[in-house]
């Protein structure tokens, strides 16, 4: 019996507030045009003061569950990528797990910054390999605007808050032959782990901390593994570039965007951009993303999709998916 899991759904959700460029030049020297040429953003979305990240995980998971044609008792695991959770513990999986009414199948957080949602849709991807879940609710969710430094112009600019899912079903015995996630790679490599970092936590400075990121360091090896890794996944498929009918890239920055685009030699409209409407949602970008192009019926059914990552440790993580 072959097990593979298929795509079934997707969700996203982003907060109501919208924080322009132009406003936020009223609170930190900056301005629309700097931002939008260095960065292609053009707005992100706050959360209201009273929004958890429960609350924008549920939002994108219930939309997921409704496109995927999927009951919540059918579900049986529940993987959340965040870097914000709601506390410090339990799993902020749980909460969600609760809120959306499933009842059954293991629950848990990820964290491993943007490259959070692939290590989440990996490890879902293996139990359903394995046969120990068939209906797994993936997840990313982040509420950055509570972690950054409002006067650093270097970081504010560039992240927001929102939330994307996906619905992994199992298929079996041949059923959508060639159909789903085909193969995964993940990696890290913690002597980075100054480069990108929150400098905070409970178990040293008892406060949540602000994002502090080394900007050109970040450029340079989000280019390369982002990259390099699909090349790799096509390679061990058999496959090639021509091969690729999207490539959906963490939305950290449209020049690592571009710049990842030309390293694998994609043509630009094979890239899948939702960076100027959210900015860095770090690991709901991918979701986001996905679900930008749904919305906009760009896939279709058998295109080949690469989707890679690169997040503060360093970590980074890319897979292949058959629509």
């Amino acid at each position: 019996m072959i097990r593979q899991s298929i795509i079934r759904g997707v969700g996203a959700y982003l907060p109501e507030r919208v924080l322009s460029n132009d406003e936020l030049s009223r609170t930190v020297d900056t301005s629309d045009e700097w931002i939008r040429q260095r960065t292609g953003i053009a707005r992100r979305h706050i959360a209201a003061p009273n929004e958890t990240t429960t609350d924008l995980a549920c939002e994108a998971a219930q939309r997921a569950l409704e496109h995927a044609g999927v009951r919540a008792e059918d579900v049986d695991l529940v993987v959340l990528a965040t870097t914000t959770p709601d506390n410090t513990f339990p799993a902020t999986a749980t909460r969600v797990q609760a809120r959306l009414g499933i009842t059954k199948g293991p629950a848990f957080d990820i964290q491993a910054v943007c490259t959070g949602f692939l290590y989440a849709l990996t490890q879902a991807d293996n139990m359903i390999r394995l046969g120990q879940a068939d209906c797994a609710l993936v997840i990313g969710a982040e509420i950055y605007s509570r972690i950054l430094d409002w006067q650093d112009r270097g970081t504010c600019v560039l992240f927001g808050d929102g939330s994307g899912a996906v619905v992994l079903k199992a298929a079996e015995n041949g059923a959508d032959a060639g159909r789903g996630v085909m193969r995964t790679v993940l990696g890290a490599d913690g002597r980075y782990y100054d480069s990108l970092y929150v400098d905070g936590g409970p178990a040293t400075t008892q406060t949540a901390g602000h994002v502090r990121m080394q900007g050109q360091e970040v450029f340079k090896h989000a280019v390369d593994r982002m990259s390099r890794l699909v090349s790799k996944l096509l390679e061990e498929e058999g496959l090639s570039v021509a091969d690729l009918d999207w490539v959906v890239p963490h939305q950290a920055n449209i020049r690592i965007i571009n710049k990842v685009g030309e390293r694998l030699g994609v043509d630009k409209d094979k890239v899948v951009i939702s960076l100027e409407e959210h900015a860095n949602t770090s690991a709901a970008t991918i979701p986001l993303a996905m679900d930008h192009a749904v919305q906009r019926q760009l896939f279709k059914p058998g295109d080949l999709v690469g989707l890679t990552a690169m997040g503060g440790g360093f970590t980074w993580g890319a897979a292949l998916v058959r629509w």
